[in-house]
């Protein structure tokens, strides 16, 4: 068995204490607003649930809220597909966008300052039906983007696939830079941490700057690459305008048809699903990190 050769890193008693007592404000939180629904919603999932007298009655149904859900519910399996395509597009794209970005808003340019606070304002105003506003009035996308691409010239030529992901893309692009602003701000961390000594020895031994970003600041950025992804792929599965989202509570929880039993069945496989995307991404980006070292 191979023993790590990482240093054991020491801490004294005050960052110790400062450690737990920052994780204990959000371990109250939890505790107290969000433990307590999670396990109730997980109940209500096996139960057909009415209200009576400001009470749950529960009636239990097992796994069928489930199953109908799986295999009857066209629209929300439907949802799910999208959902995961959205995110398979999203993800990569933002991540590369919001290191691209971090590294020119990084480097010693006149007027960074202010694109750095361009790039982080949509994550201060924008929210949800902010964003709602935005889509309606097609402020989302490229104008005149139709006229820039011939996309039924392209039909015959590309894929079906690539095609629809390329018209994604270019419809949800200011979207894209709208969700890269945390992202960036974790990237431009993680380039200002970075040992410039060792660049300045790839210098000295004749590497360019492509071979330095491929085989110094890619590899050393390979952490920072996985927070961004699970942060984005939280930050998606999360946003209110998410369709899933929005049928769950609008279309399952005010319908007499389903009620919050089925809801809450289908509010946990979208959390299933996501976990799983969500695994699959930093299983990816680990694996490459360990060929990395190698």
């Amino acid at each position: 068995m191979k023993k790590s050769n990482k240093p054991k890193i020491q801490y004294s008693r005050s960052e110790v204490l400062s450690g737990y007592a920052f994780c204990a404000l959000w371990l109250v939180g939890f505790m107290a607003f969000t433990l307590y629904p999670i396990i109730q919603t997980f109940i209500f999932s096996f139960n057909n649930v009415t209200v009576q007298e400001g009470a749950f009655e529960l009636d239990g149904v097992g796994f069928s809220h489930y199953v109908q859900a799986l295999s009857q519910d066209a629209d929300f399996l439907q949802g799910l597909e999208d959902y995961a395509i959205k995110l398979v597009l999203y993800v990569p794209v933002i991540t590369v966008v919001s290191l691209i970005l971090a590294m020119l808003l990084n480097s010693k340019l006149k007027g960074t300052g202010f694109f750095r606070t361009v790039f982080f304002l949509p994550v201060i105003i924008t929210s949800g039906p902010v964003m709602s506003i935005f889509i309606d009035q097609g402020v989302a996308s490229f104008p005149g983007v139709e006229q820039l691409i011939n996309f039924e010239a392209l039909a015959g030529t590309v894929p079906d696939f690539l095609l629809d992901a390329l018209q994604f893309l270019t419809s949800e692009f200011i979207m894209i830079l709208w969700f890269s602003g945390i992202q960036i701000l974790v990237f431009m961390t993680g380039l200002q941490k970075m040992d410039k000594n060792m660049y300045e020895a790839a210098q000295i031994d004749g590497a360019s700057k492509w071979e330095m970003f491929w085989k110094l600041t890619l590899p050393a950025l390979n952490p920072t690459i996985v927070l961004n992804v699970v942060f984005t792929v939280v930050m998606q599965s999360v946003f209110s305008l998410n369709p899933i989202i929005t049928r769950i509570t609008k279309v399952y929880m005010n319908g007499a048809e389903y009620g919050y039993g089925y809801a809450s069945a289908t509010a946990w496989i979208y959390f299933i699903v996501m976990l799983a995307l969500l695994g699959l991404a930093v299983l990816v980006f680990k694996k490459h990190e360990r060929r990395v070292r190698r």
